[in-house]
């Protein structure tokens, strides 16, 4: 059993305003950077987040294969859910 948060079977991992999604032993993972958020109440809420697919093949994470912004967490979290899918499906 993983001890990270889990977003659809891949590792959902965050430090400060960075989040790396996918299992970093595979090909490609995400990396998702919070560029401007906003708070709600008592909540801070991402309102721009960077996505970025980056190619795992070296020691470093930049290697940055395609990159967006999107609006909100949750678009992001799809566009990021999609490139993985289907680059780890192009072997």
């Amino acid at each position: 059993m993983s001890d990270f948060l889990n977003y659809k079977d891949k590792p959902l991992v965050r430090k400060g305003n960075t989040v790396y999604y996918g299992d970093m032993s595979e090909k490609y993972v995400i990396k998702l950077e919070i560029l401007s958020s906003h708070t709600e109440g008592e909540l801070e809420v991402a309102d721009k987040i960077k996505v970025m697919l980056i190619k795992n093949d070296s020691e470093k994470l930049d290697n940055v294969t395609k990159s967006t912004e999107k609006n909100g967490f949750a678009e992001a979290m799809q566009f990021a859910t999609t490139w993985l899918t289907r680059a780890l499906a192009d072997k």
